[in-house]
C-alpha cells in the first residue's frame, strides 16, 4: 500500500502527491537528539563514554569563560556526546539523590541497538565487572528481539536490543 500526501506545486495549484506521509500528519524523520537530565554529569559521562562508547562532542565551557552564559543557555552547564548516527546531551540540573521514575510521564526506557545475541551476552559480563545494576536477557518473540535491561547511574531505564535469531 502506497500511502501518500498532497503537496503544492503541481500545474494549476495541483496538489503534488509525496510518498511516505499523509494529510495532517507532520512527516517527522528519524530521531534527531535526546538529552538526559542527571544528577553527576562526571559519573553520566564516565557511564556513556566508557561503557556506551559514546564521544563527547560539544562541553560547556569553564565559569570564567566569556562565552559561558550564553552557552549555558543551550547546554546548562552539560556535555554534547554522540555515537554513529544519535547525538546524547546529559544536563547535570537534577537534584543530588534524583532519581529517574519510568512510571511518571515521561521517558519509559530508551534502547540501543546490538548486533546479536553474543553482544548481549558481552554485555552481561560487563555489566558484572562494572557494578551495573541488569535483568536478564528476554526474547520477545511477537518482536523478534532479544533484550537485555540495564540503568544508568541515575536509575534511567536502558535496554540493548538484538534481532532474534
Amino acid at each position: 500500500m502506497l500511502i501518500v500526501a498532497a503537496g503544492l506545486g503541481g500545474a494549476r495549484g495541483v496538489p503534488q502527491l509525496r510518498e511516505g506521509t499523509v494529510p495532517g500528519q507532520i512527516p517527522t524523520g528519524e530521531i534527531h537528539h535526546l538529552r538526559l537530565t542527571v544528577t553527576d554529569l562526571a559519573r553520566s559521562r564516565e557511564f556513556y563514554t566508557q561503557l556506551l562508547g559514546f564521544e563527547v562532542a560539544v562541553e560547556s565551557p569553564p565559569a570564567d569563560d566569556p562565552s559561558a552564559a550564553e552557552v549555558f543557555k543551550i547546554l546548562f552547564g552539560g556535555v554534547v556526546m554522540a555515537r554513529g548516527n544519535l547525538i546524547m546531551g546529559l544536563r547535570p540540573m537534577a537534584p543530588s539523590g534524583d532519581r529517574f521514575d519510568p512510571d511518571r510521564v515521561g521517558l519509559d526506557h530508551l534502547s540501543f541497538c546490538v548486533a546479536s545475541r553474543g553482544d548481549l551476552e558481552q554485555a552481561m559480563r560487563l555489566f558484572d565487572e562494572r557494578g551495573v545494576s541488569h535483568g536478564e536477557i528476554t526474547r520477545l518473540p511477537g518482536f523478534a528481539i532479544d533484550v537485555l535491561p540495564f540503568e544508568d547511574p541515575d536509575g534511567v531505564q536502558l535496554e540493548l536490543t538484538a534481532p532474534a535469531v
